[in-house]
This record gives structure tokens, sequence and C-alpha cells, in this order.
């Protein structure tokens, strides 16, 4: 199942360490900056570097931002094509028992677009 979900508003790198989902060792994950910590949970990812007040960025460390960002943008135009299902971005209002299948079906969709 490719879904998790709550009641309520909760945060996704929550979820995803709720759902205590075994993601195989050689599986890459391309977080984004929301997921900090992930590295505790899963060897194999990658998050951005976080500037703070008193500790800029290096330019290496920049670079590497950028490349990751680079990657994850095809991530980001996934979520967009998702979206205008409207079942990503509006309040879900049907019964929740058939939530998990709809978004599934809705992604098997877009899967046999891009094929």
């Amino acid at each position: 199942m490719a879904t998790a979900f709550s009641h309520g508003s909760k945060h996704d790198f929550q979820l995803f360490k709720d759902d205590k989902l075994e993601i195989a060792q050689h599986i890459q994950i391309l977080a984004d900056a929301g997921y900090q910590g992930l590295a505790e949970l899963h060897e194999n990812c990658q998050t951005p570097f976080k500037k703070s007040k008193y500790h800029p960025l290096t330019k290496k460390e920049k670079q590497k931002n950028r490349t990751l960002a680079r990657k994850r943008i095809l991530i980001e135009h996934i979520f967009r094509k998702l979206k205008v299902f409207r079942i990503l971005s509006e309040r879900y209002r049907n019964r929740r028992t058939r939530f998990a299948l709809r978004f599934n079906l809705i992604a098997a969709i877009y899967n046999y677009a891009l094929n």
C-alpha cells in the first residue's frame, strides 16, 4: 500500500515514523528539509543541509543542496500531477475506508499514463 494517513493534521515525517515501514537498504530516499533526522531511520537517504543564523552554508553544502534539488524536482512534478485530482490538495469528504483505494487507483492511472 502506498498511503499512510491519520485523523487530523500530522506531518508527513511523523506518519513515516509511525508507519514503521521497512524499506530495503539499497533503495535511496530523496527527502526535503522537513525530513531532518531521516538518516537515523534509513541509512541510504539524502536530505538538504539547513542553515542557521550563526552557521551559514558553505559553498560545498549549497552545491550539494542544488544537486539534490535537481533530482527531487521530478518528484515534486509528480506531486503536482497528483494534486490535479484534488484528493491530496483538498479535504477528503468521502468514506475514509476508500481513501487508500482511490489514491492508489489515481497513482496507477498516472503510472499508466507515463508508459
